[in-house]
């Protein structure tokens, strides 16, 4: 991305692992070589006979439909298409896409996924290494499910939740004068992204002893959701709400819309994503904050792995330990710097097999 800041110590990558169903789903395919086609060894791809498989929960979230743009710009980048494939936060849904893709030719299939929830992640894990097929993870994976015990889940990207929770509630803090009673929108509760964001608000609590948390519901990541527990938190609590906390963009603007609707223009509000409409209703003033986690770049860099390993460029066992599981940098935006973030592009530097850990931020503890 044109924005992104480099970092000088670029390292070889890894590849991404393949994914699926639970595992009884997935017996009719490990007896005949996981899915008819996992006996391929590690890095004997051609190039042209890699298949690339974005999965996220749908494409009317900004953030999500940028994923698979960039996973496009990738695939375009090596001569290839990706699939692009969306379950609408349906968890069977999801392992049902999964199990098909598998039960398929996985001699070569690449999957960057986005597990609905954290346990989720086990099964689409565990059909992968059966089947034999590349898979990188992102955002949500227990905490005791170790990337490093498996041969073909190459690598989990996650962001400092925490962090950025933090840094939106303390942007917040500092809108409202540091001092005044605030809301929060959670996300879905069986996700790492909601739990650490919302224990980095906590920590702005802690450190903003004068902002009171009035009330906190979850919106499970939806503008329309969040639209309607705004409407009933602002009846709640009237003009003690002087901010609006929200664990991600699409919930921040369907506060927006809800103080809209209620004649309030005296709320600050911030959100984590930076999908486009944010980043406008920051530049226009009726935003604070959000945080980028650069979609496009998430939805490359995780085919990108995957490739490197498949087409010989990357050996697994030559990535990193701290690359296995790591967290990836984001970005602060807000008026003063959002410019830099409206018209996000991908480069190839980004998807090269030497650079695909370059915005590590360190292990996942």
């Amino acid at each position: 991305m044109k924005f992104t800041s480099r970092h000088t110590g670029a390292r070889h990558t890894a590849a991404v692992v393949g994914v699926l169903l639970a595992a009884g789903a997935l017996t009719g395919c490990t007896e005949t070589a996981a899915g008819g086609g996992g006996s391929t060894e590690a890095g004997a791809c051609d190039p042209a006979d890699v298949t690339l498989v974005g999965q996220v929960r749908n494409e009317s979230n900004p953030y999500e439909a940028s994923w698979l743009d960039g996973g496009d710009a990738f695939a375009e980048q090596v001569g290839l298409t990706q699939e692009r494939l969306t379950y609408d936060g349906d968890s069977t849904r999801q392992q049902e896409q999964i199990s098909q893709l598998l039960a398929g030719d996985t001699e070569c299939l690449v999957m960057n996924i986005l597990p609905n929830g954290d346990s989720d992640t086990p099964p689409i894990v565990e059909g992968a290494e059966a089947a034999g097929a590349y898979l990188t993870t992102q955002w949500n994976k227990p905490a005791d499910l170790n990337v490093a015990d498996y041969d073909y889940w190459l690598s989990h990207i996650t962001y400092d939740g925490v962090e950025s929770g933090k840094q939106i509630g303390d942007a917040l803090s500092e809108a409202i004068g540091g001092s005044g009673g605030i809301i929060a929108l959670q996300g879905i509760l069986d996700t790492g992204a909601a739990k650490d964001r919302f224990a980095g608000l906590e920590e702005s609590l802690a450190a903003n002893p004068d902002v009171e948390l009035l009330d906190d519901q979850t919106a499970n990541f939806s503008r329309a959701e969040a639209l309607e527990v705004t409407k009933t938190l602002l009846t709640k609590h009237g003009d003690d709400v002087k901010g609006i906390w929200a664990a991600n963009d699409d919930m921040a603007l369907g506060a927006l819309e809800a103080l809209q609707q209620a004649g309030r223009d005296d709320v600050a509000v911030v959100g984590i994503d930076a999908v486009p409409d944010a980043l406008t209703a920051i530049e226009d003033g009726a935003m604070t904050a959000t945080v980028s986690s650069d979609g496009p770049w998430q939805g490359g860099i995780g085919l990108a792995i995957g490739y490197c390993v498949a087409t010989g460029e990357l050996a697994v066992e030559d990535i990193a330990g701290e690359d296995r599981a790591w967290f990836a940098e984001q970005f602060l935006i807000q008026q003063d710097n959002v410019a830099d973030f409206v018209s996000p592009q991908t480069s190839e530097d980004d998807f090269s097999c030497a650079n695909l850990f370059s915005r590590s931020q360190g292990a996942i503890s």
